[in-house]
């Protein structure tokens, strides 16, 4: 992108990309997260009297933190950045995330809070452990980026709301998770 683009307003909003170089794992990721992070910002230990948009911020956070985290950490443009339809899905989870917090039914929002978090931190942490094998990182190197992509957003998320973050707590075993995910893929691979 060139200082003439930006000055005659030429620049796009990106592309609009799903699938292509583990694009849809990322999305389905980051989509994951970005509910996780909705539901996560309406829990009672969480919850500090969020606007519509601060639930929205938060579901940007859990949905493209650990994201652009990792590809920071490598020296890459954050796909977020470029690829509209993550903002796009995570703008989405956070709706369908707020919406699911003003209904009844803590214990179905709960379990939903539980199964999402399930689901997405495998997925993050593969595309973490690949992203450090792709661009030549040792076996620690990897296994660091199958943590981060899959815990940074919720850190960045308990920071925000002024709680203990996850990856502090005793008794707490998400990252060590993401650690023994990052491992098997890895081997496998």
């Amino acid at each position: 992108m060139s200082a003439t683009q930006l000055a005659l307003g030429t620049v796009g909003f990106g592309s609009f990309e799903f699938t292509g170089g583990g694009t849809l794992i990322n999305l389905v990721a980051a989509t994951t997260n970005a509910l996780n992070g909705a539901l996560l910002a309406r829990r009672p230990d969480h919850y500090k009297n969020f606007t519509v948009i601060g639930i929205l911020l938060m579901a940007l956070l859990g949905g493209i933190g650990g994201g652009v985290s990792r590809d920071v950490l490598v020296g890459r443009v954050p796909a977020a950045l470029t690829n509209s339809s993550y903002i796009t899905l995570c703008l989405i989870a956070g709706v369908i995330g707020h919406l699911l917090a003003y209904d009844k039914g803590q214990l179905f929002r709960e379990g939903l809070f539980q199964f999402v978090t399930s689901f997405a931190l495998p997925w993050y942490a593969i595309v973490g452990a690949q992203t450090g094998v792709e661009v030549g990182l040792p076996v620690l190197g990897s296994l660091a980026l199958a943590v981060v992509g899959p815990t940074a957003g919720r850190f960045l998320i308990d920071v925000s709301c002024g709680v203990p973050p996850k990856q502090f707590v005793r008794g707490e075993w998400f990252v060590a998770i993401a650690a023994l995910t990052g491992a098997v893929w890895i081997v496998l691979d």
